[in-house]
C-alpha cells in the first residue's frame, strides 16, 4: 500500500564510497579481475564473457580488502563516468576490484534492498535522482556528493523484496535463455572446426587424406579461394520501397550470430542483406572485437533489409549459409581480414581483396548438407530463444516503473528469498 511508503535521501539507507586508488604500475596481466565502467556496463547487459582486459596481482587485492573491504554479494556498483547509469549488484562468488572514479559503490544497506536499488535506478524515478547527480558537459559523471542527496520513495523491506523478486524473475529468465544461446553457439563452431579444420566429420576414417598447399585434406576436396564458394558484398535487388528493416553497426553483437536492436526507417543506402548472409564488420575495433551477425530475422526469405555502409555482406555461393557464418567467426578468417586494414589509425578498414587470398577445402555437397541439417536447427533455436528474450525484457520494461511507483500492489504476492533457495 501507498501510503506505507516512506521519502529519504540514500546516504541515510547506504554507504556510498568509491575503490582505493590502484596506479597503472600495478596492473598485471592475471590474478584478481580489476574492472572499469566497460565491464561493468558488459555484466549490466546480461554479458556471459566480460572482456577481462586488466587484474592486479592477488597480495594486493587482500590487502585492499583487508583494510578497506572488497565488493561482495549485495552489494551495487553503478557507473558513473562515460556511459552512466549502469547498475550491477555483485553475484556469490564473485571476486574482483575496480576503478576508482570510474564507478560508484553502494554498500551496507540499511532497510534498502539492493535489488531494489537496481531497478528503482532503472525507473524514471531513479533516472530523474541521477540526473540532478550529474556533473560536466564534455563528459558527465556522477558525484558521491549528489548521489547521497538522492530522494528515493520506498515502501516497507518486504514489499522491496517482493518487487525485486518479481523483475529479477524476468532477468533470471533472460539469462537462463543467454547461457542457452551460448551454449548453442559453441557446438555449431565445434562441429565446424571439427568437420572443416580438423577434418573429423562422421566417416572420416574411411577417407584418405592427401597433400595440398593447406597440408593434409580428404580425398576429393579442393583448395580454392573462399571467394570461389562465396560473394562478397552480393548485389541484391531491394524488393520493396519506404520503410524497410535496418541494422546499425551497434546491433551486432560480439561473441554471437545475434542481431539486435533493429529499427525501420525509408532508404536504400548502405549493405543490402537478406535471410542466410552474413553480416561481417569491416572497421575497427568492431572487427577487432569480433562484430559479426547472422541474417535470420526478416520475414521472409524474399525480403531485403539494408544497414551500415560498415558491412561486408557475406553470402554462401557453394557452401551453406551456416557454414559461411562459422567461418567467418573463426579466428583465422578475422585475421586474414585484419592483415588487410588501412586507413586512418582508429577507423582502418577492410580491403575488400583479402578474402581472395584466404583458401579453404572446399568439401562435397553432400557432406555440406549433412552439415547444414546438424547446425540449423541450432540457428532456429538461437534465433526463437532471443525472441523469448525480447518479449521479456519488454514485459519487465512495461512492469518495472509501474511496481517502483506502487502503482501495481504486491501485497497479496508470496515473498520467497531466492537467495537462501
Amino acid at each position: 500500500m501507498v501510503n506505507l511508503w516512506i521519502k529519504s535521501t540514500m546516504n541515510k539507507l547506504c554507504e556510498i564510497t568509491s575503490s582505493k586508488r590502484i596506479f597503472a604500475a600495478e596492473y598485471q596481466t592475471d590474478g584478481v579481475p580489476f574492472y572499469r565502467g566497460k565491464e561493468i556496463t558488459e555484466k549490466h547487459k546480461g554479458s556471459l564473457d566480460v572482456s577481462t582486459e586488466l587484474f592486479i596481482s592477488r597480495r594486493k587485492f587482500l590487502e585492499i580488502k583487508n583494510k578497506f573491504g572488497a565488493p561482495k554479494q549485495g552489494d551495487l556498483l553503478l557507473t558513473s563516468v562515460g556511459t552512466l547509469g549502469m547498475p550491477y549488484v555483485v553475484k556469490r562468488n564473485e571476486e574482483f576490484y575496480f576503478k576508482d572514479g570510474n564507478l560508484t559503490w553502494f554498500r551496507n544497506f540499511i532497510g534498502l534492498d539492493s535489488r531494489f536499488l537496481y531497478y528503482w535506478l532503472l525507473s524514471p524515478q531513479g533516472k530523474g535522482e541521477l540526473k540532478k547527480a550529474t556533473i560536466g558537459s564534455s563528459q558527465s559523471a556522477y558525484t558521491i556528493v549528489l548521489l547521497k542527496e538522492m530522494v528515493v520513495t520506498l515502501p516497507p523491506l518486504e514489499t522491496q523484496r517482493k518487487i525485486a523478486t518479481i523483475l529479477s524473475t524476468y532477468d533470471d529468465l533472460i539469462e537462463n535463455n543467454t547461457r542457452r544461446i551460448k551454449i548453442l553457439e559453441e557446438m555449431a563452431q565445434t562441429i565446424y572446426r571439427e568437420w572443416f579444420v580438423n577434418f573429423r566429420f562422421p566417416g572420416h576414417e574411411q577417407v584418405k587424406l592427401v597433400d595440398s598447399p593447406l597440408g593434409k585434406i580428404p580425398e576429393g576436396w579442393e583448395v580454392k579461394p573462399v571467394t570461389e564458394s562465396i560473394e562478397v558484398k552480393p548485389r541484391t535487388k531491394v524488393t520493396k520501397e519506404g520503410e524497410k528493416p535496418f541494422a546499425p553497426m551497434g546491433s551486432l553483437s560480439t561473441n554471437s550470430m545475434l542481431i539486435s536492436n533493429v529499427e525501420t526507417k525509408a532508404g536504400n543506402s548502405g549493405a543490402k542483406f537478406k535471410n542466410g548472409d552474413t553480416l561481417f564488420a569491416r572497421i575497427t575495433p568492431c572487427l577487432e572485437n569480433g562484430k559479426t551477425g547472422f541474417v535470420q530475422f526478416l520475414p521472409d526469405d524474399e525480403t531485403t533489409a539494408f544497414g551500415s555502409t560498415e558491412f561486408i555482406v557475406l553470402r554462401s555461393k557453394a557452401l551453406c549459409p551456416e557454414y559461411v557464418y562459422l567461418m567467418a567467426r573463426s579466428n583465422e578468417f578475422r585475421d586474414n581480414a585484419i592483415k588487410s586494414m588501412s586507413g586512418a589509425t582508429g577507423r582502418q578498414r577492410v580491403s575488400e581483396k583479402c578474402f581472395d587470398q584466404f583458401f579453404i577445402a572446399q568439401p562435397s555437397q553432400k557432406r555440406l548438407d549433412i552439415f547444414s541439417s546438424h547446425v540449423a536447427p541450432m540457428f532456429r533455436k538461437v534465433h526463437v530463444l532471443a525472441k523469448k528474450n525480447e518479449n521479456l525484457r519488454q514485459t519487465r520494461d512495461l512492469l518495472l516503473p509501474k511496481l517502483i511507483s506502487g502503482a501495481v500492489d504486491v501485497v497479496g504476492i508470496p515473498y520467497t528469498n531466492k537467495e537462501e533457495c
